[in-house]
């Protein structure tokens, strides 16, 4: 075995130009395909990152009627009642698999009774949070305090405010201590806080920054059981869950929905719980850019097999110029699967050397295309492997005819070519 390699190497290196251009066609495949795999890598983890958020795996469960979300502040024109979540539901939510935390609220996406003297909240959010919410949504306290199980326990009256809520209600004042008013209601702020970057949408320019911000007025936050002494005493909550990883978050979303569910007569009622199926939009932009990059993959096969093409010709060119060479070795003994083994040898490490030739390449004009377009990669190590590995098939497979023919050559016939 290492006697043939050795001779392969050494046949290869004597005719290095030759050697060189058979190998030039599986370079190119095997490059294009490392190339367009990393490329492929590399967006589909910019897909789900752009989608999900660079480091948390939440998933938002929101009560529906019929096809749209539920409002909590108009309600149903039928008087219909929405499904109340009780405190075994939300405990059963905690303790499913792969859910590491949750998080149960009251939710007005547009606040319109929120005042801090002359100055209205038009425009903003406004949340009635459990003790998980901040944990579980990625906030920071970053001025005062956040929420004590005494403010819940107690029903005390007191608000957090986000940086944009912060300034758009106090115009660049410190507002720990102050007061707002929220349904009338009096409430003291404790604290300002900020979502942390792994949970804001992955923004790449100024102007998207821009755009993303000026379309949110901020969020106030109060004590969920103070909610309604400023809304409405029934009305129906909402949940963010964190799983334990990514690809658990449909899973755990869809767990969750269906404890949420328990109680609604789901085939009679309109109201249901969904869970917001992320992954499932992840994978099919995924596969929409997979599908894509399949074709190129085949495109740039034919590289290969050019280049298998190319060995089995160069290939049975060398058997021709080796005939007396194959006839002294089967004269003084040697068997006709030693010359077939010789000669696959030979042709597999041909095309073996190619591939990691070609891998290199590849790597290399990855990060060069990623430079230019600024297109997003990632090495794949099982591409790499494999791309050798077939790299060495290939040689096989295109090595066969030659080496079969050079083994099956008669020695005395070999010998008078000379």
């Amino acid at each position: 075995m290492l006697e043939n390699i050795r001779i392969s190497i050494q046949g290869i290196w004597s005719h290095k130009m030759r050697s060189f251009l058979t190998m030039l066609g599986i370079i190119i495949g095997i490059a294009s395909i490392i190339a367009i795999v990393s490329t492929l890598k590399g967006t589909n983890e910019q897909i789900k990152e752009d989608l999900i958020g660079a480091g948390n795996n939440n998933v938002s469960i929101t009560l529906n009627y019929g096809d749209n979300a539920y409002d909590s502040e108009y309600g149903m024109d039928d008087g219909t009642e929405a499904p109340l979540l009780s405190d075994e539901q939300k405990e059963d939510v905690r303790k499913l698999d792969h859910v590491e935390n949750a998080t149960f609220f009251y939710s007005r996406s547009y606040a319109s009774n929120v005042y801090y003297q002359n100055v209205s909240f038009q425009g903003g959010s406004i949340y009635g949070i459990d003790m998980n919410y901040l944990e579980t949504c990625g906030y920071m306290v970053r001025v005062g305090r956040g929420f004590v199980q005494k403010d819940l326990n107690e029903m005390r009256k007191v608000v957090l405010v986000d940086d944009n809520a912060a300034e758009n209600l106090f115009a660049g004042e410190n507002p720990v201590g102050k007061t707002i008013e929220i349904g009338s209601e009096p409430f003291t702020v404790v604290g300002v806080v900020q979502q942390s970057d792994d949970y804001l949408p992955n923004i790449k320019t100024i102007d998207e920054f821009n755009e993303y911000y000026q379309t949110i007025m901020g969020t106030v936050m109060i004590p969920e059981p103070t909610w309604p002494t400023v809304f409405q005493f029934y009305e129906p909550q909402n949940a963010v869950i964190r799983a334990d990883s990514t690809d658990n978050m449909s899973s755990a979303g869809n767990a969750a929905a269906e404890v949420m569910n328990q109680g609604i007569n789901t085939n009679s009622s309109k109201f249901k719980y969904k869970a917001d199926d992320v992954m499932q939009q992840v994978r099919n932009m995924q596969k929409l850019s997979e599908s894509t990059n399949t074709q190129l993959i085949w495109i740039a096969s034919i590289s290969l097999l050019v280049g298998g093409i190319g060995v089995m010709n160069i290939m049975l060119v060398s058997v021709t110029e080796r005939t007396s060479e194959i006839g002294l070795k089967k004269a003084i003994g040697a068997r006709k699967k030693v010359i077939l083994f010789q000669f696959l040898t030979e042709a597999a490490m041909l095309t073996s050397i190619g591939g990691i030739i070609g891998v290199v390449v590849g790597i290399i004009l990855s990060k060069v295309v990623s430079q230019l377009s600024g297109a997003p990669t990632a090495i794949s190590i099982p591409a790499i492997i494999g791309s050798v590995l077939f790299s060495m098939l290939i040689g096989v497979v295109f090595g066969l005819l030659p080496s079969v023919k050079a083994a099956d050559l008669n020695p005395i016939d070999a010998l008078r070519s000379e």
